[in-house]
């Protein structure tokens, strides 16, 4: 990063940024249009709770910043995709996120600073919210009041978990002792409080769950329509997000816990039976493309023709627009488990004797949804805590509802569910094929403390990283080290 611009940093914090994006977000679109901001006025921060309206406006802040292209508008999916071993580049650019595939970020790499401001950014967005809010309930009333709290504290909860995840050692590695990240939980309107600390990681998981539990509690049930029950964060929301979290933990009991609450059946159809009645759709092909607004997705972020992002920064544009990407033959393509006739590969484009992935497909503009959260995923959260905790059967059930959708021949042998580690591979091979291109693959290996694989083809490759090695997370931000003397 040149000097200049570290310069400039250090006299404006992106806790400045953050505020901008706030207020010029108050006029922003109704709740019953979704998340399409529009371009606004920008007001002073004097007076951003005085109506109900700029309220709802920095609620849209929140989401606008969340669904940065650096982190829920899908770049931050392959930023975690490419650590694995499932894609191989073709262009090696590092617009589009080659340093992630190679494994070579450094503090000054541009997706390094990106993500972390982009993240930085919905965080303080958030705690504006919070901190004012709480002495302005009357404007809008308690209950929504509350419940405006309680997503600010859900997205600041995800903003916290995605960082944590990438930037901080795994929780697994030593129970959360390692240096997670400086845990910024007060609003900040100028650059007197840059410097903070690290916290642990285990603290910052800590307040990862305590605001997931708070959300949960002042969420509501659901909305008026399917747009806003999947455009904003809701109870079954939280719930789901808590197994994801919990499963980086390896608390299963906690998962088996949360699961249960949108997942009450044993044997399939799961479904929910309170709030919104979260459930797989029949078919995985209408969920990308199709409606993206079903009772599957749990939370995506929209996108339409005014509020699309273009180009190298559009996740779309990379895998299948301009072909960056293609599948790796010799990762989760070419495992048996995934067959010809499955109807997952219909969301995989042939060219030139490459397979690509077109679960993002639209292009010019981009306005494929990209989903935060879905209900499959729950199922093998809930699959391989069950399967952890020596409820086989269940986990069995669990899988291959999943498998099952798209694949009807799909079955477990009686030998495989009664054999704990047989089954366990079954469900990490079904979150590969599942959730691929979501933003998963570098979550898993991380977690369960396995290295990041080679992978080449004959023109580049790759070697494996171990856990040990320093490049297993990523490297701290140039911005924040220039700006944060107790970093």
């Amino acid at each position: 990063m040149q000097a200049s611009t570290i310069n400039t940093l250090k006299k404006s914090s992106m806790a400045v940024l953050a505020l901008s994006i706030a207020l010029t977000a108050l006029q922003g679109c109704k709740r019953e249009q979704g998340l399409f901001p529009e371009s606004t006025t920008s007001i002073s921060d004097k007076n951003i709770f005085d109506t109900p309206q700029r309220i709802e406006g920095l609620v849209n802040g929140i989401y606008k910043a969340f669904k940065g292209a650096s982190l829920y508008g899908g770049r931050y999916f392959m930023y975690q995709d490419f650590r694995g071993e499932e894609f191989i580049t073709i262009t090696a650019n590092s617009y589009t996120v080659f340093e992630s595939w190679n494994n070579s970020y450094s503090s000054g790499s541009n997706d390094i600073n990106s993500l972390w401001s982009t993240a930085y950014t919905a965080i303080n967005n958030a705690n504006i919210l919070i901190e004012g809010l709480a002495n302005r309930k009357d404007v809008v009333g308690e209950e929504k009041a509350n419940a405006y709290i309680a997503e600010a504290k859900f997205l600041r909860a995800v903003s916290y978990f995605s960082l944590v995840t990438v930037f901080g050692q795994p929780y697994t590695k030593d129970q959360g002792a390692s240096p997670g990240l400086p845990l910024r939980l007060q609003a900040e309107l100028d650059t007197r409080n840059n410097d903070l600390k690290r916290s642990s990681v285990s603290e910052i998981y800590a307040q990862i769950i305590q605001d997931l539990d708070d959300a949960e509690k002042d969420l509501p049930e659901s909305y008026s329509n399917a747009g806003l029950n999947t455009t904003r964060a809701h109870k079954n929301t939280a719930r789901a997000f808590k197994t994801r979290v919990f499963l980086a933990q390896n608390n299963w009991a906690a998962v088996l816990k949360e699961a249960v609450k949108i997942v009450p059946q044993t044997k399939a159809p799961f479904a929910a039976v309170t709030g919104v009645k979260s459930e797989l759709q029949p078919d995985i092909l209408t969920l990308f493309g199709a409606n993206f607004t079903t009772t599957e997705s749990l939370l995506s972020m929209p996108f339409s023709t005014v509020d699309s992002y273009s180009g190298q920064t559009a996740i779309a544009y990379v895998y299948f627009g301009n072909k960056e990407y293609y599948l790796n033959p010799n990762g989760i393509l070419g495992d048996p488990q995934w067959k010809a006739d499955d109807r997952r590969r219909l969301l995989l484009a042939p060219s030139g004797g490459k397979q690509f992935l077109k679960k993002f497909a639209k292009v010019s503009p981009y306005i494929d949804y990209i989903p935060v959260i879905r209900y499959a995923e729950v199922l093998l959260n809930y699959a391989e805590a069950a399967a952890q905790s020596g409820q086989l059967p269940l986990a069995a059930e669990l899988v291959k509802a999943v498998h099952k959708r798209s694949d009807a021949s799909f079955a477990i042998s009686d030998s495989q569910s009664a054999d704990k580690q047989a089954l366990l591979a079954i469900i990490a091979k079904e979150r590969r094929i599942e959730l691929l291109g979501e933003g998963f693959r570098g979550f898993d290996l991380l977690r369960k403390l396995e290295p990041l694989p080679a992978k080449a083809d004959e023109t580049i490759q790759t070697p494996a990283v171990p856990v040990s090695a320093q490049n297993y997370i990523f490297p701290p931000p140039n911005t924040e080290l220039a700006t944060n003397k107790l970093f």
